[in-house]
């Protein structure tokens, strides 16, 4: 979960093992013959637009599909808790001494939703469900065109400061026994924006993403966000990962460029890899990203153990 541990790094591979190389091509002819495309980008669009819409139509037609928002719903009638909403509620219910009154649609719900993403890699969520992902993910391709253009700079923060506001928010719902994280929760807020109509809220919404695009994007993704640092703590020890094989790399760290959070692919740097095969760390979101952009195939969803099962 606090990144890589350290190992001594493989020698690093010869010109020779370079995949273009030992076929006798240029770097661009082997990317051009390879393709690199936007599959699992457009799958992953197509899930989340879909069960945001699905939110929407179930309401709009009074349909029991799936309803609520993504701050607590029910799937068929199968309730589905937010886990950080739920973290907050533990809290002012030990304190209050009202948890012996938290129902059994509480635990059924929280119970399913986090089996659910321990199996699909935590922060799946993320980049698969969450609505303030995708507009984040627009902003930040506007905020490379501005980096791009020496129009603004690109200012970063320590990765771990959302741990910070994941105790710190926690710590206000203790105090004030009051779910506080949810009056400037973006994914919260703009889901019952799209099912029940938009607010004056929204303005929040649009500061958000302005501060993104012209300062330090996907600011509340990466350093704030409690619902991400939760589904970090479950990806951490989930058997669904993005795995990486060295010897199909050239290093072109095509995949780094456009991963939403970089760190997570260290290891494709020439001579930083530590073993033959890397699974991606807690904090990628199995966007897809990497594994569209990489002309060697190099990256791949995996089972961790599965192929040592086989």
């Amino acid at each position: 979960m606090f990144g890589k541990k350290e190992r001594t790094p493989l020698p690093p591979k010869k010109k020779e093992d370079i995949p273009y190389i030992k076929e006798g091509i240029s770097f661009k002819e082997w990317k051009a013959k390879n393709g690199s495309g936007h599959k699992w980008r457009n799958i992953r669009w197509a899930v989340l637009i879909g069960i945001n819409v699905l939110f929407v139509l179930s309401f709009m037609f009074d349909l029991s599909l799936l309803e609520g928002s993504l701050s607590g719903s029910r799937l068929f009638g199968f309730y589905l808790m937010d886990p950080f909403n739920s973290l907050q509620l533990l809290v002012i219910s030990i304190y209050t001494g009202h948890i012996k009154y938290l129902t059994m649609n509480f635990v059924i719900g929280v119970f399913t939703i986090f089996i659910f993403y321990f199996l699909m890699g935590g922060r799946t969520f993320c980049s698969w469900i969450c609505p303030y992902h995708f507009l984040a993910e627009w902003g930040e391709k506007l905020h490379n065109y501005l980096v791009k253009k020496k129009k603004i700079k690109e200012h970063t923060f320590n990765r771990y400061l959302k741990y910070v506001f994941w105790a710190g928010f926690l710590i206000l719902a203790f105090v004030t026994q009051q779910l506080v994280f949810e009056d400037l929760n973006p994914v919260g807020i703009l889901s019952r924006a799209m099912i029940y109509g938009p607010g004056l809220i929204l303005i929040w919404i649009l500061v958000l993403i302005t501060f993104e695009i012209v300062y330090s994007k996907r600011f509340w993704c990466r350093y704030v966000c409690p619902i991400g640092a939760t589904w970090t703590m479950v990806g951490s020890v989930s058997p669904f990962a993005v795995k990486f094989e060295l010897d199909k790399c050239a290093h072109c760290r095509d995949c780094q460029a456009v991963c939403e959070v970089p760190h997570v692919l260290w290891f494709v740097e020439r001579g930083k890899a530590t073993k033959q095969r890397h699974d991606v760390g807690a904090d990628c979101t199995k966007c897809g990203l990497c594994i569209d952009a990489c002309p060697g195939n190099a990256l791949s969803y995996t089972i961790k153990g599965w192929d040592k099962i086989l």
